[in-house]
């Protein structure tokens, strides 16, 4: 890659962001444009999965609202995104868990992952 790039990906890596992965519960506060006016609305759901590196990195994120489905895909580094927070961290054993989209009610529920605090 071009050192130009590189310098250019640099600046614009955000370093704010958590630690999160697969079967994480997070809330993710986005700009939204309405007209002139411009608000936050946060998106709650489950991560899907986390793809990319870089700039390029996303994550997909899967809520049910009003017993309707609802997927987005986020650009984590993206300047749109004001604040990523974990809420839940989710006990799973896959890098995706695609297969919560044929699951219905509390078969959707994802187990805790507890946190060791030893470390600190």
């Amino acid at each position: 890659m071009h050192s130009i790039v590189e310098k250019i990906e640099k600046e614009s890596i955000r370093t704010d962001i958590p630690d999160f992965r697969a079967g994480d519960t997070i809330s993710v506060s986005v700009r939204v444009r309405e007209g002139s006016k411009e608000r936050i609305q946060i998106f709650t759901g489950v991560v899907l999965q986390r793809r990319g590196c870089g700039l390029t990195e996303t994550c997909t994120v899967r809520k049910i609202s009003a017993h309707i489905p609802v997927e987005r895909i986020f650009p984590i580094h993206a300047p749109l995104i004001k604040e990523i927070k974990v809420t839940r961290t989710g006990k799973v054993r896959r890098a995706r868990i695609f297969y919560l989209r044929e699951l219905q009610g509390k078969a959707t529920r994802i187990k805790e992952r507890k946190v060791d605090n030893k470390k600190a």
